[in-house]
């Protein structure tokens, strides 16, 4: 059923505005470390597969620590947590900033603390919505703005970098993205909900939430979805280079984001009927099929066009996963679960950089889309191999909303 207005009612909510703009920001450098670390080290003259490694160390390092700190969470609290992770993270973003891509044995170590102590906002924003809106439908609602409008962060994220970089340098991108993590983290942390947010009970297990086998086949799947993204963030580079430069790259990653910004949108407005595991193999569908265009490589406008379809059924497909993770956890693990599906996108989408870096060097922006298309088709395939461990559970209680006055 259609509601155009749910969107407007949920924006009413009180603290909904905050925590999700807050969230956003604070999450920025999730869309901009991959594009700026690369940038940078190619500027200092690093080739791609070195530039792609360090881009790749970030995000594998903060798919590492995003379920270490989401258990950190559910147990101790946000706002202690998130903030010291932070700022060690802008230290890390800073210190990599100064020394470069030589030598190893500190860019590394650098930019890997920048990943390794990513506050898990976006776990954390989805354990909050619960208690911060007044019942399921809403919820749900708020899944799907959620991943909507992420999609302005990915979009805004490239163009950011690539505006930094036009007015500084690709150094002062690297430590803006470090920055703004700090910003929108205290925005989030210093709110009612999330100093007063505390996990559920839970029964002591050392998988946490992985010891669900539902959430170890969606995430899985999500983990080629990365895959996918990760290879095409190299590929754009590439194409890049090819085409007219940083700012053809930075227009066809803002394409793709735009593309999922529209398609979660509409995905957004209206109620959909039947199990939410179901659906979800049907957005997968869509969304593998949207990758395989992106090997045509042609000119700019039509390019800009491929990544602008291939972007509309990320954001649905991602907005009901989070509605999967949220059936599908133990109780007392949902910010460890949420930051486990973080992992897995991020882990898929660092060896989709990785394996990205040396298809570009030998065969081109072609080699590297790819590695994208073939990391979809698997994702939809993982999908339908693991459909009877996806069949719905019992709904866990869901906590009561935070008082509004």
């Amino acid at each position: 059923m259609a509601d155009g207005s749910g969107y407007l009612g949920l924006m009413r909510a009180r603290y909904a505005p905050r925590l999700l703009a807050g969230t956003l920001v604070g999450r920025l450098p999730a869309a901009m470390a991959a594009l700026a670390i690369m940038l940078y080290a190619r500027a200092e003259g690093a080739d791609y597969t070195l530039a792609s490694v360090l881009s790749a160390t970030y995000g594998i390092t903060m798919a590492v620590g995003q379920p270490l700190l989401g258990r950190a969470v559910d147990k101790r609290g946000q706002t202690r947590v998130m903030t010291g992770a932070v700022l060690l993270s802008a230290a890390g973003f800073t210190l990599f900033a100064l020394v470069g891509p030589e030598p190893l044995l500190l860019s590394v170590p650098a930019v890997a603390v920048a990943g390794l102590c990513t506050p898990p906002l976006e776990a954390g924003l989805r354990a909050l919505w619960p208690s911060v809106l007044g019942n399921q439908g809403q919820v749900h609602a708020a899944y799907a703005l959620d991943a909507a409008a992420q999609e302005i962060m990915f979009a805004g994220g490239p163009l950011l970098v690539t505006l930094v970089v036009a007015t500084a340098s690709e150094g002062a991108a690297v430590v803006a993205t470090g920055l703004l993590g700090v910003a929108g983290t205290a925005v989030v942390v210093t709110s009612k909900p999330s100093r007063q947010w505390r996990g559920e009970p839970q029964e002591a297990h050392w998988l946490g939430p992985l010891r669900s086998v539902g959430l170890r086949a969606l995430f899985s799947s999500l983990f080629f979805v990365g895959v996918a993204l990760g290879a095409i963030s190299v590929a754009a580079v590439a194409y890049g280079e090819r085409h007219g430069g940083e700012g053809v790259t930075g227009w066809l990653l803002a394409a793709l984001g735009f593309g999922a910004l529209v398609g979660g949108l509409g995905y957004g407005v209206r109620t959909w009927p039947g199990a939410p595991e179901r659906r979800l193999r049907l957005l997968m569908t869509g969304l593998a099929l949207g990758y395989p265009p992106l090997l045509l490589t042609p000119g700019v406008g039509p390019m800009v066009g491929l990544a602008v379809l291939s972007g509309v059924f990320l954001a649905p497909a991602l907005a009901c996963s989070f509605v999967v993770v949220d059936r599908h956890a133990p109780a007392g693990t949902v910010t460890e679960a949420f930051s486990w599906l973080v992992t897995a996108f991020g882990v898929g989408a660092s060896l989709g950089t990785a394996a990205a870096g040396p298809a570009v060097q030998h065969g081109g922006a072609d080699a590297g889309y790819g590695v994208a298309a073939g990391g979809g088709v698997v994702a939809l395939l993982v999908l339908l191999a693991t459909t009877r461990v996806l069949a719905a559970p019992a709904q866990r209680p869901q906590p009561a909303p935070l008082p509004t006055v």
